[in-house]
């Protein structure tokens, strides 16, 4: 981690010689960070927060249950209920919790006032502290406009009141935490004499709850797995861990693992939460934390489903987590943001990881010695936003008779693949037209490229051409109030084979197998792939399912020939490779689509322009996850007889 601000001295705003003034932001980690850095350096003989008074009692309870949630319920005067939840990443807990771990004296010295409003004060991203400093961070804050309160003028005269009968009994120096709308007021109003504040008794109806486990993604500031990466580093992160022993989704034996590490399975949670703060260090870096969130959600998910996370898929979710940040005026992205960026470059699976992932907190479990409370959002007055998710789970399904009364078991080993013959083998018919429907939509797509390649557009004369083009015409409007309109490119032909890579495989080792098929109608093309080898998935007699790692689709049909023992192409290095050599061999049009993760090698582009073909790069990345992985895995079927029974046993 490179040094940045942090590293600097600590900025407060100091009065006297014995009182530093802290400006924090309420509930949010960077801040706390900062809280504890300035108590162990400047060690100051006196901690106040920015908190009632007459609630000195309850909130110091709750802060010897952390890392155990609380929070603070008491009544007010006109029959609501205030909630205050006692997190470990806010400022001033983390400022009472700290002083009593280096045995620091401290006091609660805000206003229990009524009918204060609830504001949404406008401030940067908390996690420009991390790269600018607190002090640029304070002075950014004070030249934006912030609502006033008629009460923040009692709250702060108290707030000065109680400084000076700490400093007159303890002496200095004096560390206060608050709010930074209240940090100038408070340093203005202890340079002069205060009067006494009418201070409310202690609250004996105000009763501390533990927070149920349920609804901590609700109420909580922060995603719980964020506020127990803090807490991991606050209290010191070991080294590295061993490897466990039996990873989830490995095979031992008739078995395999599901879910979790063998016999240390419930340390699995944790284990991942210190990897991730170890990969995040201290103070927390909110972006290196998420990066490392999505990295663990989908290890987990390749574990429990078998999948591949592309490296594509990757960049993707960069670009996506920092365009919804940018457009909500956000350096990081929420969670809620970083859920939606998740789903964008997988499926729902890979989102109930992610969403499971940032909903760990390993200490709060259902049981406590004080009485639980599962409050939502509502109750704190919490603006909320809806995120749906439907996993698709792995399990077999349930029947009236057992499979064996049906005859769909192996009678032995092996007696599923007989029947299978080189010169037999066919395809299933619902798979051809859905992969056929997607290379119809490939075609148009790169023709669609092609053509906006080479548009044209120009200020509104006479006619409008091919549509208003909105970009440019907002881009002028301001100065020129003119449409401009858009005249799309002449296409140089169309598209006869369409090339999609999956996983280029350049190690030979997961794709194993190859083949060449011929459409058997003129509606249908003749493909090329390689795959995962049909031995590996049998899942009915003479069908199996494969998985394909990339195919190139011929139109019109019977005219590919065996492409993979074709001398005229060795000067291919992969069998990605050897695919697009072929489309531009069998090409029967100009334009080739070639959909992988890499564009390819610039002598394919030179073997093109010498055959006057063109190729048409569609980045991986710019496709529906989904959509590829429901033509990706395909079924081989011994002979046409089987296609009779082939529903019975594809899913």
């Amino acid at each position: 981690m490179s040094a940045g601000p942090a590293s600097g001295p600590v900025f407060t705003l100091q009065h006297g010689g014995w009182l530093h003034i802290l400006p924090v932001c309420h509930y949010q980690a960077e801040f706390a960070s900062e809280v504890r850095r300035a108590i162990q350096e400047l060690e100051p003989r006196m901690v106040a927060v920015e908190l009632p008074s007459n609630l000195t009692d309850v909130v110091l309870r709750a802060i010897t249950r952390l890392p155990r949630l609380s929070v603070v319920v008491l009544p007010s005067a006109d029959g609501t209920t205030i909630y205050l939840p006692i997190e470990p990443i806010d400022p001033g807990v983390e400022a009472l919790r700290t002083a009593r771990e280096l045995g620091v004296e401290v006091a609660l010295v805000d206003l229990e006032v009524e009918g204060y409003a609830d504001y949404r004060d406008p401030v940067p991203d908390p996690y420009a502290v991390r790269r600018v400093g607190l002090e640029a961070f304070y002075r950014a804050y004070r030249e934006g406009l912030h609502p006033e309160n008629p009460l923040d003028a009692q709250r702060e005269a108290a707030m000065a009141y109680h400084l000076q009968r700490l400093h007159a009994k303890h002496g200095g120096p004096i560390l206060l935490v608050c709010g930074m709308q209240h940090a100038a007021g408070v340093r203005t109003r202890v340079g002069s004499p205060q009067g006494i504040p009418f201070i409310r008794p202690r609250r004996p109806e105000a009763m501390l709850f533990h927070l149920d486990p349920a609804c901590l993604g609700e109420v909580l500031a922060e995603a719980p797995a964020v506020e127990a990466v803090y807490e991991l580093l606050r209290s010191g992160v070991p080294a590295q861990e061993a490897e466990p022993k039996a990873p989830a989704g490995r095979q031992i034996g008739p078995f395999r693992i599901l879910d979790g590490y063998g016999p240390a399975s419930g340390e699995e949670p944790l284990a991942g939460l210190r990897s991730l703060a170890r990969r995040s260090g201290w103070p927390l870096d909110r972006l290196r934390l998420q990066l490392g969130f999505f990295e663990l959600a989908a290890r987990r998910w390749q574990r429990r489903n078998g999948e591949t996370l592309q490296p594509w898929q990757r960049d993707v979710f960069a670009r996506y987590a920092r365009n919804l940040a940018l457009s909500a005026g956000r350096l990081v992205c929420d969670a809620y943001d970083f859920l939606l960026a998740v789903r964008g470059v997988g499926d729902e699976n890979l989102l109930y990881e992610a969403h499971e992932l940032l909903m760990t907190y390993p200490w709060q479990d259902e049981t406590s010695e004080l009485p639980t409370a599962r409050i939502g959002a509502e109750e704190l007055q919490l603006d909320t936003r809806t995120l749906r998710i439907r996993p698709r789970f792995h399990r077999p399904k349930r029947r009236l008779f057992p499979l064996g009364a049906r005859g769909r078991r192996e009678a032995y080993p092996g007696e599923w693949l007989e029947g299978f013959d080189e010169h037999g083998f066919c395809s299933y018919p619902p798979e051809d037209l859905v992969i056929e429907g997607y290379a119809q939509f490939l075609r148009k797509k790169g023709t669609g490229l092609v053509s906006e390649e080479s548009a044209r557009v120009e200020p509104f004369r006479a006619s409008i051409l091919d549509g208003i083009d909105m970009r440019e015409t907002l881009r002028h409007w301001a100065s020129e109030r003119r449409l401009y309109v858009r005249e799309l490119g002449r296409v140089p032909g169309q598209v006869s084979c369409v090339v999609v890579i999956f996983d280029p495989d350049e190690a030979d080792e997961r794709y194993p197998y190859r083949m060449t098929w011929l459409g058997e109608h003129e509606q249908e093309s003749d493909m090329a792939f390689y795959s995962t080898a049909p031995a590996q998935g049998i899942v009915g007699p003479g069908i199996t399912r494969c998985e394909y790692g990339g195919v190139l689709m011929s139109y019109p049909p019977r005219r590919l020939r065996e492409v993979w023992s074709d001398p005229d192409y060795q000067l291919a290095r992969t069998k990605a490779e050897l695919l697009l050599l072929a489309a531009l061999d069998y090409s029967s049009e100009r334009l080739i689509v070639h959909v992988a993760a890499r564009p390819p090698r610039s002598l394919f582009k030179t073997l093109a322009d010498r055959l006057d073909r063109k190729i048409v790069h569609i980045p991986l990345g710019q496709l529906s996850p989904q959509s590829l992985k429901r033509i990706r895995v395909f079924h081989i079927l011994a002979g046409r007889g089987k296609r009779e029974v082939a529903s019975e046993y594809i899913r």
